[in-house]
């Protein structure tokens, strides 16, 4: 098969044909910068190049943030985080919730919510049109989270607690959160329209062993959002690349209702993710991004442990095409800088479908 660039890889992939090569991509990922740090360091001296360059020469997608930068120390929702160091690295905590002690939908409506006229489309526009220009890969456009946006704002409790008993505030909450992110994305893409190949959503539902929340629950509360601006996505030419982590298989019917055409994360170790049931039940419509474990086995698997799961993944999940490769989440500080590399360099080499 001829070489493929970038963007006609994961094209190619999306529409669930086979390629020259696995697709691999970080969405909603990427690597931590201690990892990252030793990583590089490893390169230098094994291979006499950097980490970006190496991570450069196989990165099929980039990313497009417009909104979601977590390193604010007050974001444009009103909601304040401070960096929580862990020794090894550090993250982001929320400390603030500017809708939390509302107790009336007056005093939530009357809540100085950010507006699509302050956002900076035209900015955001050449950049995208800059990376079209001048990269063959293909773009995502980052980050419409309605529900974590919406408990960001609200507290994650209160958030809850709102579902039984206070419905109408969540429903206004994710109404107006919803309509924000809709309407901001629509003027991107529609400037943009055949530039921006996938946009990313995300709302986390799962966590190791289940679900957050009741199948009904996410029914009336989640999911009539995601598919008001999943229908936008569509309508514009895009694609729609949905992140939750967690248990979530029994969901997946669910979420391919919603409207979403790949599912990222895929958190193999979380109860009841097992890919080969996932290919199997959902695989004829549904793409997958993501999948190595970066709780298990990427940090504390051994060199060949790292190069034999990847290979499984793809065997399994990239037969027919619809699989992007990738890690699960952040490779988190810690990990081995030669277990990054394995995988990475088996992604690009192992592809048994030719």
């Amino acid at each position: 098969m001829t070489e493929m660039t970038s963007r006609e890889r994961v094209l190619a992939a999306l529409d669930h044909k086979e390629t020259d090569r696995i697709p691999i991509a970080m969405v909603c990922g990427g690597i931590n910068p201690p990892a990252m740090q030793a990583l590089d360091e490893f390169l230098k001296v094994d291979r006499g190049i950097n980490a970006q360059s190496y991570i450069d020469s196989f990165l099929d997608v980039a990313e497009i943030w417009v909104t979601g930068d977590f390193d604010q120390e007050l974001d444009m929702w009103g909601v304040a985080r401070k960096m929580i160091s862990y020794g090894a690295g550090s993250y982001s905590e929320i400390v603030h919730y500017p809708l939390r002690k509302m107790e009336t939908l007056q005093e939530i409506r009357e809540y100085a919510f950010p507006r699509v006229g302050d956002m900076s489309v035209d900015l955001r526009v050449g950049e995208i049109k800059h990376l079209r220009k001048h990269s063959d890969q293909a773009i995502v456009l980052a980050n419409a989270n309605l529900f974590e946006t919406s408990w960001y704002m609200r507290g994650f409790e209160q958030a809850f607690e709102d579902m039984l008993l206070h419905a109408e505030l969540i429903h206004f909450i994710m109404d107006t959160v919803t309509t924000f992110f809709t309407d901001y994305f629509y003027e991107i893409l529609k400037r943009c329209r055949g530039e921006i190949d996938m946009v990313f959503t995300a709302d986390d539902i799962g966590h190791q062993d289940g679900l957050l929340l009741s199948l009904d629950m996410w029914e009336e509360f989640i999911k009539p959002y995601h598919v008001r601006i999943n229908e936008m996505i569509h309508n514009m030419g895009a694609k729609v690349i949905y992140h939750t982590d967690g248990a979530v298989s029994e969901a997946v019917p669910g979420l391919m209702d919603m409207g979403i055409d790949v599912l990222q994360a895929l958190q193999f170790s979380a109860a009841n993710m097992d890919p080969q049931h996932l290919k199997n039940e959902f695989g004829k419509d549904l793409c997958f991004e993501g999948g190595m474990c970066v709780q298990k086995v990427l940090p504390y698997g051994s060199v060949e442990e790292v190069r034999e799961e990847c290979r499984r993944l793809i065997s399994i999940l990239g037969k027919n095409g619809g699989y992007l490769c990738g890690p699960s989440h952040f490779i988190q500080a810690g990990t081995p800088a030669e277990n990054i590399a394995a995988y990475f360099d088996e992604a690009m080499g192992f592809y048994p479908f030719r």
